[in-house]
């Protein structure tokens, strides 16, 4: 193949905005659907503007399609969807397996479902990377990368926060539905996302409006114990917004208090900088620019389509 050729890439429709970031790439992808289009052959439903690189094909038709090599998503694409849709050749293809959670059974002692020296599993923060158990497989990590309309930026005339997490309430104590009780008893703070309304907040936002829904607000806030890095959050530093949560996970290598946010492993600190925030616009405007700078170097979509297409490239060759 030549180098510069474009690579036929099946995956599946898992995280819709993530495949939306994803198919910025110079590839094209191919995710498979089936009647009703439930989880995840849902092909290019939803509202995302998907590029004309993202082509959907009927679940069945897969086997009988070329591909380059198979991007698994999650791992009932690995153990049991492949095994459906795809013919025995194609289950020889080059294969990555793009690894979204950290380990959810056990923080630091999980193996991971892959485990095959012939299989690439890409992590999306270095803290996934290293709580995971990888076994034999090779590792590679490609952080996030976010686009979000060019004129859209923090404005903060809410003094509230907000707080970006689908179903908070049934997820619980790992995405800290418990923390956000806790701090929103003394701050104010609106959830939004899938079952917001569960606790009492707004409810779901068009994923392509989210980015001017939270621009109006002083901060954005993350209560979450265990988890990767969300694009929610991201996309909130990259329109100009701090950030104010707890210092676990990624986000603890990410956010410099005082010069991006503030982040803590204890909640009175944080509520105490949540409060400073909402009594003074300038102070969350100076630490929004230092969140946007961050955001901009270190997760702007050049640098992931480009990770992406190196990766892409290495494997299938």
């Amino acid at each position: 193949m030549h180098s510069n050729a474009r690579l036929r890439v099946l995956t599946w429709h898992v995280h819709g905005n993530y495949l939306w970031y994803l198919s910025q790439t110079p590839h094209d992808f191919y995710v498979p659907f089936k009647a009703g289009r439930p989880h995840p052959y849902g092909g290019r439903a939803g509202t995302f503007p998907w590029p004309s690189n993202l082509h959907e094909i009927p679940s069945d038709a897969v086997r009988r399609t070329a591909f380059d090599c198979v991007l698994f998503q999650q791992r009932r694409n690995y153990t049991a969807d492949q095994f459906e849709i795809l013919s025995p050749a194609q289950r020889q293809l080059p294969g990555v397996y793009l690894e979204h959670d950290p380990p959810l059974d056990h923080p630091f002692a999980q193996l991971h479902p892959v485990d095959d020296p012939s299989v690439l599993v890409v992590h999306v923060t270095s803290w996934n990377a290293e709580m995971w158990d990888s076994g034999r497989s090779p590792v590679r990590v490609i952080e996030h990368g976010v686009l979000i309309p060019g004129d859209v930026r923090f404005t903060g005339e809410l003094p509230r926060g907000v707080c970006a997490i689908n179903h908070l309430r049934g997820r619980g104590r790992r995405m800290g539905a418990d923390v956000f009780t806790r701090v929103g008893a003394h701050v104010p703070i609106d959830l939004v996302g899938m079952d917001a309304e569960s606790l009492g907040g707004i409810g779901e936002i068009d994923p392509p409006q989210l980015a001017a829904f939270q621009a109006r607000y002083r901060f954005a806030f993350s209560p979450i114990r265990q988890t990767s890095l969300g694009l929610a959050l991201l996309e909130a530093m990259m329109i100009g917004l701090p950030i104010v949560g707890l210092a676990t996970c990624e986000l603890a290598a990410v956010i410099r208090n005082g010069e991006s946010g503030f982040i803590d492993t204890s909640l009175d600190r944080v509520a105490d900088a949540a409060r400073g925030l909402l009594a003074d616009r300038g102070e969350a405007q100076r630490l929004g620019e230092g969140a946007r700078k961050t955001a901009m170097e270190r997760y702007n979509i050049q640098r992931f389509t480009s990770d992406w297409d190196a990766v892409l490239r290495e494997v299938a060759a």
